[in-house]
């Protein structure tokens, strides 16, 4: 099994959840987009079909906010079978009308059953994604949910840097066991 990180805006730094997760445990590895602080749809979802069909075997995807969106929309129009399931973290609502304008040009969001086991975590003070947007996303997409209260964005600034229960999900989710990596020791973040 193979677990690719899909960041979002601004990419993960050094002290993010998925960079703890790529230096952490055996068999990660992280799409990297050419500019992080251009949200562009389509360059975003064709450069995660790209990366996902560079990589041999199963794979398992985790996405955070405009990384969420990624993947549901690669889902939604690139699906590789290969790819078993995903975490979608936090996805930002990029159709609000309060959102910021740099991420709206990654609208619209899918609007039909993903064709692969979705788990959705969100929170319930998510200034990028209200409540019932997230829990109807969840229905729409066919996913599971799970709501954490008082998680904000789900992100370094709220306190998720190394998280323990995002690895337990990704197990769960995945059906594989992560095995930490030694070599996880003295690396440089891979942002």
């Amino acid at each position: 099994m193979h677990y690719l990180t899909v960041p979002g805006y601004t990419g993960s730094g050094p002290d993010h959840w998925q960079t703890h997760l790529e230096n952490t445990y055996a068999g990660f590895s992280r799409v990297v987009q050419d500019d992080w602080a251009t949200v562009d749809r389509d360059r975003w979802v064709a450069r995660l079909d790209e990366t996902v069909r560079g990589i041999d075997g199963e794979v398992f995807l985790i996405g955070h906010s405009c990384g969420s969106v990624t993947v549901a929309q690669w889902a939604a129009t690139c699906w590789d079978s290969r790819v078993v399931g995903a975490l979608l973290v936090a996805p930002a609502d990029v159709e609000a009308a309060d959102t910021l304008p740099v991420i709206r040009p990654q609208a619209p969001l899918p609007t039909g059953r993903l064709p692969l086991k979705t788990h959705l975590v969100v929170s319930d003070n998510d200034p990028f994604l209200q409540l019932e947007r997230g829990l109807g996303l969840a229905e729409t997409w066919g996913s599971s949910v799970e709501i954490i209260p008082g998680g904000g964005h789900l992100a370094t600034r709220d306190g998720y840097g190394p998280w323990s229960h995002g690895a337990a999900l990704i197990e769960h989710h995945s059906g594989h066991v992560l095995e930490s990596t030694d070599s996880a020791q003295g690396r440089a973040p891979l942002v």
